[in-house]
């Protein structure tokens, strides 16, 4: 761990308030020795001479830890630079929630020496692969962290699809779309859309969906070495597959989505060992008190 010289500091820098924190973190970062880098199109925004910019596909060259500085959607987006590499990545939440980012705005000035001292571990977080195909063609295919989701194309027709599972047919949906969720995207669009929060050690997928007029609907947690095929039917409208909110691909009627697990993992860094039970209570205000206001022991 002692070894890390080269950080890609992937930052939110459209916020003049979070200027200060991204600053002081790329500050802390030098003095411990670390070249630091970051996209070329946000090296102003971070505003500290120090850092070096790069373009997107070679930004992760040689790099030793990447570190995301905002919310979810800034993590995911160092994700994307990340896994190829098989870089880790830590998140440091300046947004709301943040259910993927590891550290806090309150633990940004610490984080410089926790990298350096090697005061961290990586976990290994599921991912899914797509694969889009339409009359035997392949269309595309991509990948996600948190879900791949089918979306309906237009919002006043409802989407038709139908839903195989190993091979087998399972159910056939009217809804708004289908999630197929990881862990790590349980309490994302598919805890939204009313599926279970799964605990991130768990290895599952999962499949959730969206107001499905169907007399069985439920969220189903499924093996993660299965295959789920979701089929938009002929008759149907065109629909849209979106990835993590940020990999979309156009459905045709009639086209196939398969999702399994992915080949690729995202290596994510811990900090400390913080159970993800504390975790869900804090960034989801979980009232451990009691509805009625007042200790249950």
């Amino acid at each position: 761990m002692s070894g890390l010289r080269r950080v890609l500091l992937v930052a939110h820098t459209g916020r003049v308030d979070l200027a200060e924190q991204a600053v002081g973190l790329v500050s802390d970062l030098i003095d411990e020795g670390f070249e630091v880098r970051a996209l070329a199109k946000e090296v102003a925004g971070l505003g500290h001479p120090g850092v070096v910019g790069r373009p997107p596909a070679s930004a992760a060259d040689g790099v030793d830890l990447v570190v995301a500085l905002g919310g979810d959607g800034t993590f995911l987006r160092a994700a994307e630079l990340a896994r190829p590499h098989r870089i880790p990545l830590l998140g440091v939440n300046l947004g709301r929630i943040g259910f993927l980012a590891e550290a806090e705005i309150a633990d940004v000035r610490r984080v410089a020496g926790r990298i350096a001292r090697g005061e961290y571990r990586v976990d290994e977080r599921l991912t899914v692969d797509a694969i889009v195909e339409h009359d035997g063609a392949l269309i595309g295919r991509t990948w996600a962290l948190n879900e791949a989701t089918v979306e309906k194309g237009q919002p006043a027709r409802m989407l038709e699809v139908l839903i195989e599972v190993d091979g087998r047919r399972f159910s056939r949906y009217g809804c708004d779309g289908v999630v197929c969720a990881t862990p790590s995207g349980s309490t994302a669009h598919a805890m939204s859309a009313g599926g279970p929060v799964v605990w991130p050690e768990v290895e599952a997928l999962l499949l959730v969906p969206i107001s499905a007029h169907a007399l069985f609907s439920r969220p189903l947690v499924i093996s993660p070495d299965s295959t789920i095929r979701v089929t938009v039917e002929p008759f149907a409208p065109a629909a849209v597959l979106s990835c993590d909110g940020r990999r979309s691909i156009e459905l045709p009627p009639g086209s196939t989505v398969t999702v399994r697990r992915g080949a690729e993992p995202v290596r994510v860094v811990r900090l400390v060992d913080r159970p993800f039970t504390d975790r869900l209570v804090a960034k989801l205000d979980l009232p451990v008190d009691g509805w009625r206001g007042h200790r249950l022991g």
